[in-house]
């Protein structure tokens, strides 16, 4: 038995599933998790000491990599001094005003721990601003995993969300809506009958929860103008996409103007943050200065304000994001030459250095046609790669990313990886799919 098996097996006895978070646990894809030791660069390595090339990096904060100098340094350097308060720092300031700096929507924000929490208050104040209760999402996104946001979404037009949790009333699931993505029609036809009544409609502009999905303009388009309309606040989940594909937000790209945004993953550096914000407008509602209630004993907490100072700093370089532009697309042209070359059919979305290889032939822009990949295909791919040193996030519909440190030699390294994985993905094709055990 591993180290990590061995590790595995102990964890089971004090978490739940034996980890702190679901998709850890390896359910989707069979077999134990390899516990990680250490990191650096775009590399990893587990208690085993088996190295792998990080395709996940912390689920995307780490676009410098794992453990970049300058960031490691002022990490270091703040903790010296205190590593909370509960009270304000100037870093905390320096870090707000980067982030508003990026997003001048955002004139007013607040500094959370988490995507989940921000996502939860940005909610809570479009419904204090509307005195509205009733919220809009779109199949397949996941925004965190407060009540609110966990239900299951209708198989054709908007339905009542159903709780997708125990745990979730459904009473509160109920007042929350669903959509397909990518369906500027439904999106027409449901604000025609309710607009007037739903406080806010939560969106990533770019998907990334379902597998990385590119918007159509026609449906942010819609969906900007139906939210105006009807007085409905439009709230950009930007947790994993801020200050992923451009120094901001994809916001910035698709140009595209929500009322509130919510962001998270590399505004900590890879510590826990998260923050939302908007017009000042709305956020006056915000306690302190309103009637909505939001608190946090270690939000904006001197150490990942630090983190986040020190990787905002770096990403300031022009350059940086042609570079990552062009490591993304050198990985999706070579695992597309690969899989056609041993007729395995394939699609890659892709939005910079965050993408999804679908196990499809269709093509994939919503979570109906996400949801028809083959992950059995999948399962067998990730062992495979697991085995040839690449690690990738355990499910099919999860985000590869890439970090500044996936160079050129990275990339064609991984590319021999990703051959010989996919080659014996094929021969398990070949052979009826065997079953494989966990």
């Amino acid at each position: 038995m591993s180290r990590s098996e061995e590790l595995f097996r102990k964890s089971r006895q004090i978490f739940p599933g034996g980890v702190s978070s679901p998709v850890r646990a390896f359910k989707a894809v069979g077999g134990s998790p390899p516990f990680i030791d250490r990191g650096e660069g775009c590399r990893i390595w587990d208690v085993d000491q088996n190295e792998y090339i990080d395709f996940v990096l912390s689920y995307g904060p780490h676009i410098l990599g794992h453990n970049d100098p300058n960031v490691l340094q002022f990490i270091c350097d703040t903790a010296k001094k205190g590593i909370s308060f509960g009270a304000p720092t100037e870093v905390e300031l320096q870090l707000g005003e980067m982030v508003r700096s990026a997003f001048p929507l955002m004139e007013r924000l607040r500094f959370v721990n988490s995507g989940t929490e921000a996502t939860m208050s940005a909610i809570r104040v479009s419904r204090a601003h509307t005195g509205r209760t009733r919220i809009l999402k779109f199949e397949g996104g996941y925004h965190g995993h407060a009540d609110s946001l966990l239900v299951k979404s209708g198989s054709g037009g908007a339905t009542f969300g159903v709780p997708d949790s125990a745990g979730v009333p459904e009473v509160l699931a109920r007042e929350t809506l669903t959509l397909p993505y990518n369906n500027p029609q439904a999106l027409r036809d449901l604000f025609q009958r309710e607009g007037d009544t739903i406080a806010c409609a939560i969106v990533e502009p770019v998907a990334g929860n379902m597998g990385v999905i590119v918007p159509d303009d026609e449906f942010l388009r819609e969906l900007r103008t139906q939210t105006e309309h009807h007085g409905t606040i439009l709230i950009a989940d930007e947790v994993m996409t801020g200050f992923r594909q451009t120094y901001g937000g994809v916001q910035i790209l698709l140009a595209f103007e929500p009322d509130i945004t919510t962001l998270g993953k590399i505004i900590g550096g890879g510590l826990p943050v998260g923050a939302y914000g908007g017009s000042a407008d709305i956020m006056k509602n915000v306690s302190p200065d309103g009637p909505m209630y939001q608190a946090g004993t270690l939000s904006g907490n001197p150490v990942a304000m630090a983190a986040g100072v020190a990787t905002l700093q770096r990403l300031k370089t022009p350059a940086l994001y042609s570079l990552l532009e062009e490591k993304g697309r050198m990985l999706a042209d070579g695992l597309h030459a690969i899989s056609r070359s041993l007729g395995i059919p394939i699609r890659i979305n892709r939005m910079g250095s965050m993408m999804t290889v679908f196990f499809t032939s269709e093509p994939v822009k919503d979570w109906q046609s996400a949801s028809k990949s083959d992950t059995e295909i999948f399962r067998k791919f990730f062992k495979e790669c697991l085995l040839e040193g690449i690690y990738l996030p355990p499910s099919q519909f999860e985000a590869f990313f890439l970090s500044t440190r996936h160079d050129d030699g990275v990339i064609k390294e991984s590319l021999e990886k990703f051959h010989r994985a996919l080659y014996r993905t094929r021969e398990w094709l070949d052979q009826g799919r065997p079953e494989t055990g966990n």
